[in-house]
């Protein structure tokens, strides 16, 4: 959560100026390319700059100030810990699963801040109090928020936000951030950015296009609110978006309305002259928040007839202090009875997180207050109601990259209270890595039943794998189907479903059927077996699904969901713990190659007890499964392991390695781990304790 007095906004007023004339823009001085606080620890955090010059005096502790100019990838020590390696997925759109919902309409962006602009680990952190977003099905853009004018303006978006959202089809902007004068902007940061080099060109905007290649996300959100400036600067700034999106090729570029073609600031609420170079210049445009309905009406007629997509436009709805209890005027955006107007854009919808109240904050309060967010009061996208908060699921229609075997998932959101591997814990430390999370249901939650609706959600008391299992509680007076995944997975002789799932203590027993959807709108229910009242620990069971008949598009499963049946009546509480599909007849290395190099690249001790290490490796080269992440485990004296944490790519910080038993040396083990989850042959580092036992 942002510090609003260290981290101001002001994009709500609007302030109408008037450019003041030409300005010669004045010589900088020649500044070091970093500024930093003293004692720097190993930790590393996501990356942020000033354009060129930094400011006077010097930053507050923990704050690095940086120079973007300066910058560059081959002396960037903190890069392998921030560079995502999951590739942006590709992803389609099923039937809705309402009548409300559009497809081809519609989109929607998020502007979200998910930690401070400094101070913000690379690689997740030891809490579970974390903004895990995972209703990536309804965005179509997601902006890693941040930037201030005492910490830095251009802020990179960390690995795991990145992993998590490219493997669900999702881009990442990283945030440029030019504040107003009242809130500490200078506009020579401005001029700064879109100075020209002597070739005409704008080396800043290829240093953003660097850094965005080198980091592995999607491109940049351009805001830009310091006033003061002149028609010059505003075409300066034009061209360099221009430059920005042109030489970026496959990056996106979105501004928001802020600055006007004058040069200064000046919100306008929608697309007109004053800001259409800029949205000719960019590939979509976030509109400030005081827009009407005959603004975004004009907007939409004005962006077709600059053969543009009125969906390009992201009209602005600020959820960050009142939520889903915003007023917002929805028919003038996505009406009920004709074509939408145009796309919209939350700012700031981790609202969902920090307005957790500070006696019920945990990780199954915040997934049900964020459910209730996107997929309405009822949560149930089927039927999302009616009332003053229209939640995306009424209006968007969800997407899916489920289209490709193996699929796999144990329902992990990436965060939670420690960390399972086949139902046994392997760590009790809470935790969050964004990285780690899996594909999750995109409508939550469909149930269809004519007798009670229990409850479903994500809960931590318990896991197969990672920190989450799903849970499906309460009275059962009639078969219950969970529809849990859209897909378009292609369906075989030989594809197998497996899924591991139990009953808890207290649980009547249930009949649990696979229901598989080979056409759409078609359901077949097969047997998954029966499991006792009381719970008797986790049942893996391996359902042949590739003798089902074909629909008639062809061999495909569009769906995938259970149901279930208390065989006896009365309350179940029942868990889904792992759901796989496979094709067995598919050629390949069954195990992902080890990886290989394993080196403890630096160490220090942290004074008690346990040392902080960075440790490096390189993938395997054998043909082998792709690598969906790594793992690693501390080595026990006794020969059990310890979790320590995972990543998409080929670096970690592990913060407070424990020294077991006086040993004087501990080994740390590395594993690949593919998309069934099947983890390499361990490589093996040591590492040499040089410090008393505590």
């Amino acid at each position: 959560m942002y510090d609003r007095a260290a981290r101001p906004q002001v994009t709500r007023r609007r302030v109408l100026a008037a450019g003041i004339g030409t300005l010669a823009v004045p010589a900088i001085p020649a500044v070091p390319a970093a500024r930093a606080a003293p004692a720097p620890d190993l930790q590393p955090y996501a990356s942020y700059w000033y354009p060129d010059s930094l400011p006077a005096g010097s930053p507050a502790p923990g704050v690095t100030w940086r120079s973007l100019r300066s910058w560059a990838p081959e002396s960037d020590v903190d890069l392998p810990f921030n560079k995502a390696t999951v590739p942006l997925a590709a992803r389609f759109t099923p039937p809705p699963v309402n009548a409300t919902a559009r497809t081809g309409q519609a989109r929607v962006s998020a502007l979200a801040a998910f930690a401070h602009t400094s101070g913000n680990p690379s690689q997740g952190s030891p809490t579970a109090d974390y903004y895990a977003l995972t209703h990536w099905a309804y965005l179509d853009e997601l902006v890693f928020w941040g930037g201030s004018s005492g910490e830095g303006l251009i802020l990179a978006p960390n690995a795991p936000v990145v992993d998590a959202a490219h493997r669900n089809g999702v881009p990442v902007l990283g945030t440029v951030f030019l504040p107003p004068a009242a809130y500490g902007g200078q506009l020579r940061w401005t001029r700064e950015l879109v100075r020209r080099g002597a070739d005409g060109g704008f080396p800043l905007a290829d240093q953003l296009i660097r850094v965005a290649r080198a980091y592995g996300f999607d491109g940049w959100f351009v805001n830009a609110e310091t006033g003061g400036g002149d028609a010059r600067l505003g075409a300066d700034v034009r061209d360099f978006l221009a430059h920005l999106r042109s030489h970026g090729k496959g990056l996106r570029v979105t501004w928001y309305d802020a600055l006007a073609v004058s040069g200064d600031v000046s919100w306008q609420n929608e697309l007109n002259d004053h800001n259409s170079p800029f949205f000719r210049a960019a590939d979509s445009m976030f509109l400030n928040f005081n827009w009407s309905r005959a603004g975004l009406a004009s907007s939409g007629a004005l962006a077709e007839r600059l053969e543009r997509g009125r969906y390009e436009l992201w009209a602005g709805i600020d959820v960050e202090a009142n939520g889903w209890d915003t007023r917002v005027d929805w028919d003038a955006i996505v009406p009920a009875d004709r074509p939408h107007v145009t796309s919209y854009g939350f700012y700031r919808p981790e609202w969902t997180w920090t307005s957790l109240p500070a006696g019920g904050r945990s990780p199954a309060a915040f997934h049900a207050r964020d459910d209730r967010f996107w997929s309405g009061p009822a949560v149930d996208p089927a039927a999302p109601g009616a009332g003053p908060w229209r939640a995306p699921a009424a209006s968007v229609a969800d997407r899916s990259t489920l289209t490709a075997l193996p699929f796999a998932t144990s329902f992990n959101t990436g965060h939670g209270l420690g960390w399972y591997e086949r139902g046994t814990v392997l760590s009790d430390a809470p935790w969050n890595h964004l990285g780690l999370q899996d594909r999750l249901p995109g409508r939550r939650w469909v149930i269809r039943t004519a007798g009670a609706r229990p409850v479903v959600g994500f809960d931590f008391a318990d896991a197969w794998r990672g920190g989450t299992s799903l849970l499906v509680e309460g009275p059962l007076t009639a078969p219950t189907t969970v529809e849990l995944f859209t897909a378009a997975l292609p369906l075989s002789r030989t594809t197998v479903v497996e899924l591991a799932h139990r009953t808890d203590p207290g649980s009547a027993g249930v009949r649990v059927e696979l229901v598989v959807s080979p056409e759409p709108g078609r359901f077949v229910h097969v047997p998954a077996g029966a499991l006792p009242a009381g719970g008797r620990g986790w049942t893996t069971a391996r359902l042949r699904v590739g003798v089902l008949p074909p629909g008639r598009a062809g061999r495909t499963i569009h769906a995938l969901g259970v149901r279930l049946t208390a065989t006896r009546g009365g309350a179940v509480r029942w868990r889904l713990g792992h759901l796989a599909v496979r094709d067995t007849a598919a050629a390949g290395p069954a195990t992902p190659a080890r990886p290989a190099a394993v080196t403890v690249a630096a160490a220090r001790p942290n004074g008690d007890g346990t040392a902080a290490l960075r440790l490096r490796w390189s993938p395997g080269t054998r043909p082998a499964p792709p690598v969906r992440h790594y793992e690693l485990h501390q080595v026990l004296p006794g020969g059990g392991r310890r979790f320590l944490g995972g990543t998409c790519g080929h670096a970690y910080y592990v913060p407070a390695l424990r020294r077991t038993g006086g040993e004087v040396v501990t080994r740390v083990d590395v594993r690949a781990v593919d998309e069934l989850y099947v983890s390499s042959a361990p490589a093996r580092v040591s590492f040499r304790w040089s410090i008393p036992s505590s």
